[in-house]
């Protein structure tokens, strides 16, 4: 029966918007769209999976549609010098923006009695330390390869571990990827797939005494049952330190001092959710609702204008290969300054 309502979806939405079927398929193969099941696919290529009225044609076609026109007027824009940033098309493209941040954003502010204050202590520049002009940790052997979280709200997860990567390194010499599902697992006051901090995550690394390597615990995006195991540890923390809120300067001192930075945003905006290249700068971002973790591995400028090189977990298709460039000493833009903090090793 789900074979044929498909195949009566497919024959139905042919006529709807016969001159795109072409781009619509290239679309799916070129971002490796795949559906968990009939019914899913059924929402995304037809709503007709309840009623048997509402096609694909008219849901998930739109939406990517309005997608494309969005991209397409912003880069207009942008060649009007109105932009500093582009927008291409992703494998998010059919995806509403609502949908977009419920599936990837998912950083949750811990509560204030949740975290453990004997774990922290403030950022403090060294007296004598002279500012650099710009730096890059993926220079320096400090960041591993850009990982991808899947459909996995656990974005957390990714920057808790890119930040302690670098920190071992800087201690050991040795860049060992660590095991974002032992945090997805077991880190039960976050909450796997559907959100987390980086707070709660140093905690559970500390009290547990190490967090596995990504070899002997690799990622399934999605939650199983805690597969810790001590043997396999592949860092240690002691604590961690957390940068004063709002305060740029000391978080461009963190980074220049200290290497990745673990810190959260603002992704809600759809020029996010497409973003391509040049200097993200969204006068909409806010400063305070913050959902989603990253990892800030260096800074610089481009043409005169100051910016954070910022490592997502997105895979590499999303960005400049993985990463964004966003825009600093803009009144904390997006809020890149208002949660950042790093694991002492």
């Amino acid at each position: 029966m789900r074979s044929l309502i498909l195949l009566c979806a497919v024959l139905i939405s042919a006529h709807c918007f016969p001159a795109s079927n072409e781009s619509w398929s290239l679309f799916k193969r070129a971002f490796e769209r795949r559906y968990s099941s009939n019914e899913e696919e059924l929402h995304r290529f037809v709503e007709f999976v309840i009623f048997l009225k509402k096609f694909y044609c008219i849901n998930s076609r739109q939406i990517w549609e309005r997608n494309v026109a969005l991209i397409q007027q912003h880069n207009l824009e942008a060649d009007l010098g109105l932009h500093s940033y582009t927008l291409q098309m992703n494998r998010f493209g059919d995806m509403t923006n609502e949908e977009f941040r419920k599936q990837m954003n998912g950083f949750k502010k811990s509560a204030k009695d949740e975290v453990n204050q004997d774990n922290y202590q403030t950022f403090t520049a060294p007296a004598d330390f002279v500012l650099p002009d710009s730096i890059d940790w993926r220079t320096k052997g400090y960041v591993t390869y850009v990982k991808d979280q899947g459909q996995c709200g656990s974005c957390w997860a990714f920057s808790t571990t890119g930040a302690l990567e670098g920190q071992h390194f800087a201690k050991t010499s040795k860049l060992v990827p660590l095991s974002e599902q032992n945090l997805v697992d077991c880190s039960w006051l976050n909450f796997g797939c559907n959100g987390g901090n980086q707070d709660l995550a140093y905690d559970y690394i500390k009290m547990h005494h190490g967090i596995d390597t990504e070899q002997t615990y690799p990622y399934m995006a999605q939650r199983e049952m805690c597969q810790f195991h001590k043997k396999d540890v592949g860092a240690t923390i002691t604590g961690y330190t957390r940068i004063q809120k709002h305060n740029e300067t000391d978080l461009t001192a963190a980074i220049a001092a200290v290497g990745p930075i673990a810190v959260s945003i603002d992704a809600s905006q759809g020029s996010f959710q497409f973003y391509s290249r040049g200097v993200y700068d969204e006068p909409n971002c806010s400063t305070k609702r913050l959902d989603h973790a990253v990892l800030a591995v260096g800074y610089g400028s481009l043409n005169s204008t100051d910016y954070y090189i910022v490592k997502n977990s997105w895979g590499t298709s999303w960005g400049m290969q993985g990463y964004i460039l966003m825009s600093r000493n803009k009144q904390n833009q997006c809020g890149i300054a208002t949660s950042a903090l790093y694991p002492l090793v």
